[in-house]
């Protein structure tokens, strides 16, 4: 649990941590306090983690439980839509480009054939 703890805090930390390098980057050991803090989280004697995740976490994600559970079903839902989609645009394609090598290798095969003479047909050896 506690390490599940780190990584969800951790990785809001890393969302977060996009906007506030473009913004305070320039600040005087900006990077120094950004180690800090990650080694802050990380460490089992301070429980950064720990305490970040029960003071403002879990009480966001218990008051937006609901919300969050619908928005995931609306996600799936849409996710097979688009994967019904995607899977008949991809057969499709499939069968058109298979039709297609058919009847281009189908021409090819033919002018082949008769590009073969019956004397070049004659010097083949029979090996039955």
């Amino acid at each position: 649990v506690r390490w599940m703890m780190y990584w969800i805090v951790f990785a809001l930390f890393m969302a977060t941590e996009t906007i506030t390098d473009l913004l305070i980057s320039w600040f005087s050991f900006y990077y120094e306090i950004k180690m800090a803090f990650v080694i802050w989280l990380l460490s089992p004697y301070t429980g950064g983690a720990t305490l970040l995740y029960r003071k403002f976490v879990h009480p966001t994600l218990s008051r937006k439980e609901k919300e969050i559970d619908a928005r995931i079903v609306q996600a799936r839902e849409h996710g097979y839509e688009m994967m019904v989609r995607f899977s008949k645009r991809a057969f499709n394609m499939a069968a058109t480009a298979a039709v297609q090598a058919a009847a281009k290798s189908q021409g090819t095969l033919a002018g082949r054939l008769r590009s073969f003479s019956m004397q070049d047909l004659r010097s083949v050896p029979d090996e039955a």
